[in-house]
């Protein structure tokens, strides 16, 4: 089944060298920590995965309906669509 959500991608995942730079600002404002971020590749917004104790990534979909998402891990290339459950 193809992702029906694709249509909302407005930007690319971030050349390597922005990757390394990224936080999760809810989790520093927190003093919490992340396993790995996600970019949401609608409007920019940079989460933490569901690894991650509070998921960020998942809450700002839930919030925004913006449900595809990008790899900020190094070497990373991939997309998710939270709603459909399913790379892209």
């Amino acid at each position: 089944m193809a992702c029906a959500h694709a249509d909302q991608i407005r930007m690319e995942i971030p050349p390597e060298a922005q990757k390394s730079n990224a936080v999760c600002r809810e989790c520093v404002a927190m003093g919490s920590h992340w396993v790995h971020l996600r970019i949401c590749l609608t409007c920019g917004h940079i989460g933490c995965c569901d690894s991650s104790p509070n998921r960020h990534a998942r809450q700002h979909w839930r919030a925004s309906l913006h449900p595809i998402v990008g790899s900020m891990e190094p070497a990373e290339r991939w997309t998710y669509c939270f709603e459909d459950d399913e790379f892209l």
